[in-house]
Order: C-alpha cells, then structure tokens, then sequence
C-alpha cells in the first residue's frame, strides 16, 4: 500500500522551505524503497510549525514540524511513516490544541485537501451546497443568506442578504458577482489562504451568488503581490469549467454563470469597493462618489454584488449545512465564524476560525502563546493599518462587530498584530497618517491633505516641538478626515491615530489629561 505523506504548498510554508522539503521526502524514500504519494496540501494556518509535514497512517494524520531538509533523512531513521516517536513529532494532527480548539465551518477543509484535486473537494462537501441552490429559486437562496445572518469580512460588517436582494430586485439585462480579494491590511492572509489552499469553495461561493441575484459573469479581483493565489485560481476556473462547474450550463441545469481572475496593481484603495470597479474596468483606481450603490449601478454600470473572500467563500457551507446550523454559532447580530490572524510579535502565529464572542485576550494567550519575544503584550491592532490599537485593559472585549464599535475600534477583516511593551506608540500614530498620505487616491482634500498635515504634525511632537499645541491639531485634523473623508481611507485613519493618543498619552511626552480633547 503507497504511503500518503502531506507537504503544504501555502505561501507561508513555501516561504519557509516547503518545497526543499518535499524534494528532500521523494529523494530519500527513492533511496530506501519506499513507495509513497506526496500530496501538497494547504497549510492548516499553524504557521510557527511549518513547513509542517504529516503521514497518514491508518486514516490518522500524525503531525511532524517544524520540518527542515535536513531533517528529513532523520525523520525516515526513526520511521516516521509509522507515526514514530521523533523530536520534530506533534501526535495527531487534530490533537494539537491550536487546532483542536477552534470552530473550522469556512477553513474545514483546509491544511486537508489537495487544492486542485476536484476529487478531494467533491469527496469533502464540495459543491453540496451549489446542488441544493440550483433546487430553489433566486429568492430562496436569498432568503437562506439572510437568515443565516451573514455579514461582510471585510469592513463594515454590511448584512450580505440585504446587499443580495438589493442586486436581486434591480432589474438589469447583465449583472456582476466581484469578489474583492484585494487583501492589503497587515496582518492579514485569511483570504490568500482561501484561494490558494481551497480555491473551489470561493468559486461555488461566487456562483451561488449569481444564480441568487441573477448575475451571469463574476470577477475576482486579486492583488499582484499574491502571485501563487493567482496561479492557483487561474487553475481552479480553467478544472471547474471543464466539469461543468462553471460555464453555461451548470451541473446539467440550463443555468450560467462564469468567470475570472483580475491582477490589481498595488494599490491599498483599491480594496474599496469603488475604486476597485474603477481598476477592473481599466481605469485609475480612485474612489467614486455615493450614490449611486454599485447594488445599483456599479461595474460597467451594471447591478454588481461586491462581497469580499471570506464572505463568499462562507456561503458553500451554509448551503451544504442550511442556514440554522450556521447561526448557530457567534452571538448577538454578529453570527457564524471569523477567521482570525494572529500576526506580529506573537509566539503563535497563524489563522484561528472561532464563533463570534471568543475575547482578544483568549486570542492572544490561548492560542497566540503570548509575544515571541517573551515581554509583555502592550497593544494590538485589530481590523488591519486603519484599526485601532487597544491597550490591555480592553483585552476582555469580545470579538463581536458592536463590541469593538462600542471600544472604538474595528473588527475588519480579522487580522490581529501584536506589539510588545518595547513599541513606540506616537512613531506607530505618526506611521498610520504616513501610510495614508502614501496611499490616498488623492480625490478628497481631508484624506490627501489631512494626512499629510498631520504626519508633519506628528513629526514636530516626536522633534519635542510644540507638542501640546501639534496634538490638537492632529485632533482637529482626525475630526476633519473622521467626517470628510469620501471613503475609509482617510475615514479610518484616525481610528489608529486617536486610540494611540487616548490609550498610551505618555508615548506623546505629555500628562495624560493634556492628552484628551478639550472640554
């Protein structure tokens, strides 16, 4: 009997020696005799284990990692095709408790599944959930998302049935399915993880919606620098089209839907949904004014629903599982999963899928480990650049999107970076303002010059120049962008900004009470 031997071919594990590794397995089980079936899998998302290699032995996956080349003629000494004792050794894959403790509905088959073996995605609940949709009418797969209380991942946490109906009940000849995979805040990989290590799931996802609102044509719109995503999906469409999967006559029914991958060109705005239509459509990314709603009229003037990677790669398992499972899980309005990513100084970095509800501070020690470096834990920034820094007197906040609004902050897409008690939080405040002034479109003066005014402040309060009279002015300025700005861009920027000045005032070289607006 071959034996099964899975390496993963995420970009993480890639990054740190995964295809050395893999060579090293085929090499050295030639040299023994041994037959074996290497299989490149997807990261499980425990990324201080990979590359993390696991033997299937008997129907169980034992878990060996972090595995280095070198280790690999060790690791054959000991016969770790039997699950044998090595040092490199983690038991049963399903047993280490990162894993073993969270609610996998979106991620469940990755880290499991060969990528772009249909076989493997049919034979895991794959396309389940396009079965059941071609079975009822637009109104019901509406419907289905609405009750399952669905929610955008990617910023504001917008209901995804009602965004649905909107497209549904517009009348058009033409419609659009665009899914924003223009995944650009630090510390976040959820969505690459999506498309390169199950990207089948974002395409049934993606045709779901379609056949729910009437759209025949869908685009996902990807960022360059995710070049192994691309390549990916590129694949994903061309084998889900050939099976009929995707095309214009889906699974025998009479009914089409198809589409493709778009490269953006690096620009952070063009994750807003606006200027991302402008890019698809060959034009300069720069943010459009509202209304119109792109539900109404947004690619090539067409009803559009634009959704992110997450919220449409979540759809499949609500279809597959019916809409009551699903809303089962999370609390209050914020229902299901989030796939949270533990990035920064964090001794376990990696993805975590959890009900709504779990709090930051399980996050960040029962699964995050604490920081790598051993010191204490200062601030986090949730929801990407934008976001605000929370300090650990709030780490007890539940992951929930009217939590984080009540604290001031976002959840966002679910990423969380971790600083420990040595970071400079006036140079992280001045960053934030940088970052903006580098990536506005530049279409509204409080965001493109805001930002600018107020990185120049922030650099006279590091000089010691003024500093009380520089912070109300960056005060002044964060109101102005807070609600002038014509997106999130410069709308979010002072989330980052204020929390930075209201939580850690010390940083700023003033008391804590010249900290704070003026009454």
């Amino acid at each position: 009997m071959t034996l099964k031997i899975f390496v993963p071919r995420d970009s993480t594990a890639l990054a740190l020696g995964a295809d050395e590794v893999a060579q090293a397995i085929v090499a050295e089980a030639g040299r023994r005799g041994i037959a074996i079936e290497l299989i490149r899998n997807g990261s499980r998302g425990m990324f201080w284990l990979e590359p993390l290699v696991e033997v299937d032995c008997a129907g169980t996956r034992i878990a060996y990692g972090p595995v280095d080349a070198a280790d690999v003629a060790s690791l054959f000494d000991v016969n770790f095709t039997g699950g044998a004792a090595h040092r490199l050794a983690l038991g049963r894959t399903e047993d280490i408790p990162f894993l073993k403790n969270q609610e996998r509905l979106t991620f469940a088959r990755v880290g499991i599944t060969d990528p772009l073996s249909l076989d493997d995605y049919l034979a895991h609940e794959g396309f389940a959930g396009l079965r059941n949709a071609l079975r009822m009418t637009p109104e019901q797969i509406v419907q289905q998302v609405t009750d399952s209380g669905l929610r955008g991942r990617g910023g504001a946490a917008f209901p995804t049935g009602i965004k649905w109906n909107t497209v549904r009940t517009t009348a058009a000849a033409q419609k659009y399915i665009v899914c924003n995979a223009d995944e650009g805040d630090s510390g976040t990989f959820s969505d690459r993880m999506v498309m390169e290590d199950d990207p089948f799931m974002l395409i049934e996802g993606m045709t779901i919606a379609g056949l729910g609102v009437g759209a025949s044509r869908g685009y996902i719109y990807v960022r360059s620098e995710y070049p192994h995503a691309i390549a990916v999906l590129n694949e994903a469409v061309a084998i889900a089209r050939r099976h009929g999967y995707l095309g214009q006559d889906l699974c025998a029914s009479g009914q089409a839907f198809d589409l493709d991958v778009r490269v953006g060109a690096g620009s952070y705005v063009c994750g807003e949904e606006t200027a991302l239509l402008e890019s698809i459509e060959g034009r300069r990314g720069i943010v459009r004014a509202k209304p119109p709603l792109p539900a109404i009229s947004g690619l090539f003037g067409k009803p559009t629903v634009i959704n992110n990677v997450i919220s449409l790669a979540t759809v499949p398992v609500i279809f597959a599982r019916g809409a009551e499972h699903y809303k089962h899980f999370g609390m209050g309005r914020s229902r299901g999963t989030l796939p949270i990513q533990l990035a920064g100084n964090v001794r376990q970095g990696g993805l975590v899928e959890k009900a709504f509800g779990v709090t930051l501070r399980e996050m960040l020690h029962d699964f995050g480990g604490g920081t790598r470096s051993g010191r204490p834990i200062r601030a986090v920034q949730v929801g990407g650049p934008l976001g605000a820094y929370l300090p650990e007197s709030q780490f007890d906040t539940p992951l929930d999107y009217e939590a984080f609004l009540k604290i001031g902050g976002t959840l966002g897409h679910g990423g969380i970076v971790v600083f420990d008690d040595s970071v400079n939080m006036l140079k992280q405040a001045r960053y934030a303002m940088e970052f903006c002034a580098i990536e506005s479109c530049g279409k509204c003066t409080p965001c493109r010059i805001g930002s600018t005014r107020g990185k120049e402040a922030l650099d006279k309060v590091i000089a010691g120049e003024e500093r009380e009279q520089q912070i109300l002015l960056v005060r002044d300025l964060c109101d102005l962008m807070l609600n002038g700005s014509l997106c999130a861009m410069g709308g979010m920027t002072p989330f980052p900004v204020m929390s930075a000045l209201n939580h850690f005032p010390e940083d700023f070289g003033v008391a804590a009470d010249n900290a704070k607006e003026p009454a």
